[in-house]
């Protein structure tokens, strides 16, 4: 009975560890497309302020602009490759892939949209 429990409790701990296993991280910049790439952690609350505001972007601006979030916990060594040093962090790319803007903190919906106005997203 205890080899099964033991068992048990191991195949539980894989199953976990399975959902826990970090995916690739999105693309930033996308090709071809105007890209928001904002860089935090799920656990930063500036950046869980901003998820809202994300994902409000992500529907109303959906095949037009890339907006894209990369957890910098779990993707650790994207650090140094986008030169993030203070999270959040937000990374504006033209369509051509060429960085526009970096802006440091928490960011409004309102300059986010003004950044990408900027960028000839209507």
């Amino acid at each position: 009975m205890k080899l099964g429990l033991v068992v048990l409790l191991i195949g539980i701990a894989v199953a976990a560890w399975a959902e826990e296993a970090p995916k690739a991280p999105p693309e930033a910049p996308v090709p071809g497309m105007v890209t928001v790439a904002s860089f935090g952690a799920v656990n930063c609350v500036p950046c869980r302020m901003m998820i809202p505001i994300r994902e409000e972007l992500q529907r109303e601006y959906e095949g037009r602009v890339a907006i894209v979030f990369i957890d910098l916990h779990r993707h650790y060594d994207l650090i140094d490759q986008y030169a993030i040093r203070v999270i959040p962090t937000l990374i504006f790319y033209d369509d051509n892939g060429n960085e526009a803007k970096r802006h440091i903190g928490f960011m409004d919906k309102k300059s986010i949209e003004a950044e990408m106005a900027k960028l000839g997203v209507e």
